[in-house]
C-alpha cells in the first residue's frame, strides 16, 4: 500500500488542538507552512509568534503539573456532565472522556441559540452548537461546553456541579423568555423581548449578580486582583 504524507515541499503544523489543551491563543491554527519557510527561516512575524506560544505551550505541557491540571480537566467535564444529566438534561455522548460536551436542549424544548443569549447575558460563557439530527445549523439544538479555563482558575468537582445548576437557571430562564415571545417567534423576536421585558432583564440581572459573585472567588491566573 503507498504511504502518503506531506508534499515534499512542505510541512504539515496541525495545532487545531493546541489553543484548548495547552491554554493558548494561537492565529491561524492548523495552517500548512511551506518548509523553504522554515528551514530558511523567512516566516513572518505572525507566523514566528504563533510558533514561538507553541514552543511555550509544549514546553509547559511536559512538567507534571500540567499532566495535573488535565486529569483535573477531565474529572470535572464528567462532574459537569453528571449534574446536568442528574439535571434533565441529554449529554450527547453520554458523558465525556475529554474537556468538552454537548448538551441536547430538545428534551427542554429550546435550542442552543436562545439558551447561549441568555448565558451569555447571565455572564456565563458558552457556545451554540449542532447536535446530531439537526435539520438546519441555523437553529442549532445544542450547547457546547469546556472545563479548561475555569479548571485554570482552581474549579473543582465541588465548584462545578454548582456551575451546572447556573447553567440550569439561565436555561429556565430561556423557556420563560420563549413562552413569553411565542413558540414560533424568530430569534430576532427573542432577544428583542430578552433585552425589552423589564421582569425578565430583573431575572437575568439577578441570576448574573450570582454567578460573577460566585466566579470572584477564584482569580484570573495572572491577574489575581482583576
Amino acid at each position: 500500500m503507498e504511504r502518503r504524507g506531506p508534499p515534499a515541499n512542505s510541512a504539515s503544523l496541525r495545532t487545531a488542538l493546541l489553543c484548548k489543551l495547552t491554554r493558548t491563543k494561537l492565529p491561524r491554527l492548523g495552517e500548512r507552512l511551506p518548509q523553504k519557510h522554515i528551514l530558511k527561516q523567512k516566516m513572518s512575524g505572525r507566523v514566528a509568534r504563533s510558533l514561538q506560544g507553541v514552543a511555550v505551550a509544549l514546553k509547559q505541557a511536559m512538567t507534571p503539573e500540567f499532566r495535573v491540571y488535565q486529569q483535573q480537566v477531565v474529572a470535572n467535564c464528567r462532574a459537569l456532565a453528571e449534574a446536568l444529566t442528574e439535571l434533565g438534561y441529554k449529554i450527547v455522548t453520554g458523558g465525556s472522556d475529554n474537556h468538552l460536551i454537548l448538551v441536547d436542549l430538545r428534551s427542554k424544548g429550546t435550542d442552543g441559540g436562545r439558551a447561549e443569549k441568555v448565558l451569555e447575558a447571565c455572564s456565563i460563557a458558552c457556545n451554540k452548537n449542532t447536535c446530531p439530527g439537526d435539520r438546519s445549523a441555523l437553529r442549532p439544538s445544542g450547547l457546547r461546553l469546556g472545563t479548561p479555563a475555569l479548571t485554570s482558575r482552581g474549579l473543582l468537582e465541588t465548584e462545578f456541579r454548582k456551575v451546572a445548576h447556573f447553567i440550569h437557571k439561565g436555561i429556565e430562564l430561556t423557556l420563560q423568555i420563549q413562552k413569553d415571545a411565542g413558540d414560533k417567534a424568530s430569534l430576532k423576536e427573542f432577544k428583542e423581548k430578552l433585552a425589552g421585558d423589564e421582569r425578565h432583564r430583573g431575572a437575568i440581572r439577578a441570576l448574573r449578580e450570582e454567578v460573577e459573585s460566585f466566579a470572584s472567588l477564584f482569580p484570573l491566573p495572572g491577574l489575581p486582583d482583576f
